[in-house]
């Protein structure tokens, strides 16, 4: 049975930049670019018109920014996927592109391979964030769990439901460490360490680690 391929939107005032990425797409046999926009606001109108599975979003272009164009779209159609891909690697884009719902972050100078995959990776629901800074924010968007502001956050009740050995957990965890390193750093068994991580995930309701962390960031529980 032939699967349906993944339909992708290019979004990005650039045209070189968006025929490069059509026909890196389009060479795939699993997906297949249904549609291009050079503004936040022809986006909106884009993915109402094509309704896009993944969008592949730039941060600045003239009139309206990715960051909002991602929070309108993903308010409208919250099934469709948006992969931030930019030039621009820093904290106030990783952050916002977070909040506003997206599921990825790269960097235009991700190779081909990179790109592909993470289209993948944001059609099966996963989060993927491979910039220098998008690793930084999200390592340390654990320090503090709870501050004033955020205090408030209806999601914050979640975190009475963590225990302080879980909340040190899932601080590994954003720091990119595996089971056998978590375990190591916290001087417990990694059979214990799985354990923790298997219920951090069903609490926060997701299918992986750095999904754990996005979710803590989207919804504020982090700053």
């Amino acid at each position: 049975m032939t699967m349906e391929p993944i339909t992708v939107a290019i979004i990005d005032d650039q045209p070189f930049i968006r025929h490069g990425l059509r026909y890196i797409i389009n060479a795939q046999e699993d997906m297949r670019v249904v549609g291009e926009a050079g503004n936040g606001r022809e986006a909106v109108e884009l993915a109402a018109s094509t309704y896009p599975q993944v969008l592949l979003m730039d941060v600045q272009m003239p009139e309206y920014s990715g960051i909002e164009a991602t929070r309108d779209i993903l308010s409208m159609w919250p099934d469709s996927k948006v992969v931030i891909l930019t030039t621009f690697d820093t904290e106030e884009y990783v952050y916002g592109g977070i909040r506003a719902g997206a599921v990825g972050y790269l960097l235009k100078d991700a190779a081909p391979n990179e790109l592909i995959d993470a289209i993948q990776a944001a059609h099966r629901g996963e989060a993927i964030f491979r910039t220098t800074m998008a690793a930084k924010v999200i390592a340390h968007a654990l320090n503090d769990v709870i501050t004033p502001e955020n205090k408030d956050n209806p999601h914050v009740h979640l975190v009475d439901s963590f225990t302080e050995r879980e909340l040190e957990v899932l601080q590994q965890m954003a720091y990119g460490l595996r089971n056998e390193e978590i375990a190591n750093q916290l001087h417990i068994g990694e059979s214990t360490v799985k354990t923790h991580v298997h219920r951090i995930l069903q609490k926060f309701g997701v299918q992986d680690r750095t999904q754990a962390v996005v979710y803590a960031i989207r919804n504020r529980i982090v700053q």
